[in-house]
């Protein structure tokens, strides 16, 4: 898996992807990230890379030549093909399912936007799709690219120990985890349910199970809506 991010702020994205289980992955290469400086591609004497928008209103918008030069560079350093997601609130939002489709793929071009977004002729001729992290707004669009790539990268072959790392979290499923426990026995007078000192690996999973379908119906109706219907 190669994953291209262009930003305005690479520093910003090598802080986190240098990190963790995402640097060690990087240093061994379980997968290549590349962070690359939209600015580098501007043709603009003063550097700049926005200008105020047509129409007139706040902010500045990111102009499409330093953009689609930076895209078509970073396309034209590989053979492998390349998915272009340009990172938005307006975009559909991200799901574990997406997530895993997406590490299915050989490579992807992630688009960090700034101040009021990007100028939309150059979306529509190098996007292949917008993708929101959540119903909210942030300041740019790295943490979201960190976000998706962090979720991708560990669905990736050698970033963890084994399958079986993710394949019982939340959402994978389309259940939400259930709660994890570990030393001491009892803190503060709390205990570990007794099944999870039992040895018993059935009557554990089922405990999972069900604690499992607890959460969920409780927490998030709609995922256990639609689960329950995939069931059927």
């Amino acid at each position: 898996m190669v994953i291209e991010i262009a930003t305005l702020f690479p520093e910003m994205c090598e802080a986190v992807l240098s990190e963790s289980i995402l640097g060690r992955a990087r240093a061994k290469g379980a997968i290549t990230v590349n962070c690359h400086q939209i600015r580098d591609y501007t043709t603009d004497r003063h550097n700049r890379v926005d200008d105020s928008p047509f129409g007139g209103g706040m902010g500045m918008v990111m102009q499409a030549q330093p953009v689609f030069d930076c895209w078509k560079a970073v396309r034209e350093q590989s053979e492998l093909p390349m998915h272009t997601i340009y990172l938005s609130p307006k975009g559909k939002t991200l799901t574990q399912n997406r997530v895993r489709e997406l590490a299915e793929l050989p490579r992807l071009f992630l688009l960090c936007g700034h101040y009021e977004g990007v100028d939309q002729r150059v979306l529509d001729r190098i996007c292949d799709e917008e993708i929101s992290i959540g119903d909210y707004v942030v300041t740019g669009g790295e943490l979201p690219a960190l976000i998706l790539t962090d979720a991708v990268a560990r669905m990736c072959e050698n970033v963890l120990p084994s399958p079986d790392a993710y394949e019982e979290e939340s959402h994978f499923s389309g259940l939400l985890e259930y709660p994890q426990y570990t030393r001491p026995e009892n803190w503060e007078g709390e205990t570990v349910p007794a099944v999870l000192l039992s040895g018993h690996h059935r009557k554990i999973a089922e405990w999972r199970q069900e604690q499992s379908l607890a959460l969920t119906r409780e927490r998030r109706p709609d995922l256990y809506a639609k689960w329950s219907k995939q069931q059927e």
